[in-house]
């Protein structure tokens, strides 16, 4: 990041500081204040960090308000439309598009190790039958650096190029075992004669009794729903995984704390949150009454799945995830799913009433993802897993940048203090 010949100018009690200001690429200015504290003796406060540049990347940049979203430069719309999940990893992980040979040999490594080590089995049999898919993610994936320990090491390049290959790799696995370990079917084991997508899908919905073919739709829009999450910038869990790998954790202990964060609701779960309104709302019929409700300032009940925190404008991600979307229930129908016609009805509502054009409150990636993963056949338990499956390689890039950033401190964020002042302690019997 090269500094400019630009300076903001603080004033505090009648002293000034000179601060240097960095242009990006693509997006605002950013003003250094690094050096803030040793010059002025204060710090800034800027709860949630929405104002703090954390780093610096070329990984992935979002303009939210013109509803952009590029990898290395490519718009999402072209990846997800053009390209395919695997190609894609390879795009984040090294920076460019691979030529044939090269996705060739990526795409073989990626196959060759999504086996995971038989003793794992039996840890996942330690967790209750009704775990949540994710806490079984979380613990299995932290578990990972007890089982691979050639590939700890993240001062040793070569250890970190295999960590990530594992990791993309084997989560498909993990997910799939988890949500087979869930209802208390037989671990099914990856294929190689299958795509990245196709694999996931086989060792999710296959039992050993009788044949299971894939069907190319559900396969194409499996590996739609992870190309459209690969990645998307300094996010709380992406967050997560480099303030953990700031103090030298290691890959697998990384990618745990980021599942862990993406977890929660307010992050991972809005598909599946956007299911669970489906549900509340039930019938077509009742439509109307919770569109009222929505535009109702003083009722609690919001939409989810319309709108997006980033994104002012559209989602540039829903607009091919629709046509997925509308692929698959072609394919599978909607005529015996009453959860699945409300999602169609609310969809249509959506894109010609006024009060949602007007606001901008188009559906986004998460409404077409849970519609999709509930046609599929996925419990929304397993909304969460599929976009921690679906980010592993971000998460791993974001990783792997930052190990090679030679400005890499260990993450330390500052606090306003507004505790007690100084005060002496007190024998218990004089309080």
């Amino acid at each position: 990041m090269a500094d400019t010949t630009k300076t903001a100018t603080l004033t505090i009690d009648g002293k000034t500081f000179d601060l240097p200001m960095h242009s990006p690429t693509a997006g605002p200015d950013v003003v250094d204040i690094r050096k803030l504290y040793g010059q002025a003796g204060v710090f800034t406060y800027d709860p949630g960090f929405t104002s703090t540049a954390s780093c610096d990347s070329t990984i992935t940049y979002i303009d939210g308000d013109a509803g952009i979203l590029t990898h290395r430069g490519y718009p999402i719309d072209q990846l997800a439309g053009k390209s395919h999940y695997l190609e894609v990893c390879f795009l984040l992980l090294y920076g460019y598009l691979p030529k044939a040979e090269e996705l060739e040999e990526f795409e073989t490594t990626v196959t060759r190790h999504t086996m995971i080590h038989e003793q794992m089995h039996n840890f996942f049999r330690g967790f209750r039958r009704d775990a949540h898919p994710m806490a079984t993610m979380v613990g299995v994936v932290g578990a990972m650096s007890a089982f691979y320990h050639d590939s700890t090491d993240i001062s040793d390049e070569r250890q970190r190029e295999i960590a990530s290959f594992r990791l993309i790799a084997k989560m498909p696995t993990i997910a799939a075992m988890a949500y087979k370990y869930s209802i208390g079917q037989p671990f099914v084991y990856p294929r190689n004669d299958l795509d990245y997508a196709a694999n996931f899908l086989h060792m999710c919905f296959s039992v050993p009794a009788e044949e299971y073919q894939v069907d190319p739709i559900l396969a194409r829009a499996m590996d739609r729903i992870f190309t459209l999450h690969a990645d998307h910038e300094q996010n709380a869990s992406t967050s997560t995984v480099r303030l953990a790998s700031s103090s030298g954790a290691n890959p697998f202990a990384c990618v745990a704390a980021g599942i862990a964060c993406l977890w929660g609701p307010a992050h991972g779960g809005a598909n599946q949150a956007c299911l669970e309104m489906l549900k509340e709302i039930g019938t077509v019929d009742q439509i109307p009454e919770y569109i009222a409700r929505a535009k109702d300032k003083n009722d609690p009940f919001r939409l989810m799945g319309f709108g997006h925190r980033v994104y002012k404008n559209t989602d540039p991600r829903a607009k091919v995830l629709k046509q997925s979307a509308d692929e698959v229930l072609d394919l599978l129908g909607v005529e015996d799913n009453k959860l699945l016609q409300v999602a169609k009805e609310l969809e249509r509502i959506a894109l010609e009433d006024e009060y949602f054009v007007e606001k901008k409150l188009f559906p986004n990636v998460d409404f077409y993802s849970g519609i999709i993963l509930e046609a599929m056949g996925f419990p929304t338990s397993m909304f969460t897993p599929i976009f921690a499956l679906s980010r592993t390689v971000g998460w791993v890039s974001q990783w792997k940048e930052q190990l090679s950033d030679p400005q890499m401190k260990i993450g330390r964020p500052r606090q306003l203090y507004q505790g007690a002042d100084l005060r002496d302690y007190v024998d218990i019997e004089n309080r």
